[in-house]
């Protein structure tokens, strides 16, 4: 069984190698025109303001978290709407609706207790 496993590892030390190559390549053989401007952050084309170090807000991490899940609900609910009319053929589309509806009225209780505790409103 781990001899099945050789040609894969050998094409990986060769994909791994290629590509260390080739980056040390371009590092070594490309043009050298460091100055100030290129060295500088870019922001829409307007100069930096403050510091690159600067800290987000613990609310924003909030906000990412909640837009995760709200996404992950997307793309479980999108495969069920599509398969929905295969349900009702089967003749099992009222418990496939009652499951789905439980599933939203869930992450719609969570986004009740996250309007309720403040997480979407920014000071």
């Amino acid at each position: 069984m781990p001899a099945d496993f050789v040609p894969l590892l050998i094409m990986m030390a060769l994909a791994s190698g290629m590509a260390l190559t080739l980056l040390k390549g371009a590092d070594l053989l490309g043009p050298r025109r460091r100055n100030l401007i290129k060295q500088s952050s870019y922001e829409s084309g307007m100069d930096p303001v403050g510091t690159a170090h600067e800290r987000y807000s613990v609310k924003f991490y909030l906000v990412a978290m909640i837009f995760i899940v709200f996404d992950v609900e997307v793309v479980f609910l999108y495969p069920w709407a599509v398969s929905f009319r295969e349900f009702m053929d089967a003749g099992v589309a009222l418990g496939a609706l009652a499951v789905v509806c439980l599933f939203i009225l869930i992450l719609g209780v969570g986004l009740l207790y996250d309007v309720k505790k403040g997480g979407l409103e920014f000071d």
